[in-house]
């Protein structure tokens, strides 16, 4: 099974489709994309995109997917939440992130 850290884990592209919250918090749904394939997730990031923690939740079932695809389910939740922590994210239009 890959795991975070190794060289030959799939990449993973996030896209955040909706932001609601206040600087301090914000509660994120989105979609995320390994090996062409499209997830969704929800997830509350502190500090705001950028910012210096979030939790992400993914579906169980989405969560047994992606094990049978080889890849462990807890890396790839690792480097959703570190993406979203340094921003690296697709936003839609009109959702920025704090720095602008």
């Amino acid at each position: 099974m890959e795991r975070a850290g190794d060289n030959n884990i799939p990449p993973v592209t996030v896209f955040v489709k909706n932001a609601d919250g206040s600087e301090i918090a914000a509660k994120l749904s989105g979609y995320f994309v390994v090996r062409g394939k499209e997830f969704r997730f929800t997830a509350i990031a502190f500090g705001r995109i950028g910012g210096h923690n979030a939790s992400v939740k993914i579906a169980k079932t989405t969560l047994e997917k992606i094990a049978k695809m080889g890849i462990d389910p807890d890396a790839l939740v690792d480097t959703i939440q570190r993406k979203i922590v340094e921003g690296d994210v697709t936003l839609p239009e009109g959702i920025k992130p704090p720095s602008e």
